[in-house]
């Protein structure tokens, strides 16, 4: 074989695997600001809608459902979207699975009402 076809061969090889290799990695690098967008925008509009629909003083936590059914997003993905929302703080108290932008758990007794922040 002649040393000229030899070289072309390699050479369009190797530039054809390079081109491969680059476009696999515009395709992830799309798909993941694409996903960071999609949960930023998730998350802004459930802080938003719980802004607008819960009290500090009266009903500070909104379930996963209620959320969900509001923002029309699936349960799954609210929970994903407000755990990875700093914003956004998960009840520790009795009730499980329940949402707060004010407060993390709260404690009701006959005299008091007590409030744990983070």
């Amino acid at each position: 074989m002649d040393q000229g076809l030899i070289n072309d061969i390699i050479s369009t090889s190797v530039g054809g695997a390079a081109g491969g290799a680059v476009a696999a990695l515009v395709v992830l690098g799309v798909q993941a600001i694409s996903a960071v967008w999609c949960t930023r925008r998730d998350a802004q509009s459930i802080y938003q809608w719980l802004e607008s629909n819960t009290e500090k003083d009266h009903h500070p936590f909104r379930s996963t459902r209620t959320i969900a059914s509001y923002n029309n997003l699936t349960e799954d993905r609210v929970r994903y979207v407000c755990s990875q929302d700093p914003r956004i703080k998960l009840s520790t108290g009795k009730v499980e699975d329940m949402w707060s932008i004010h407060v993390r758990q709260r404690i009701e007794t006959d005299t008091t009402v007590t409030d744990f922040l983070d």
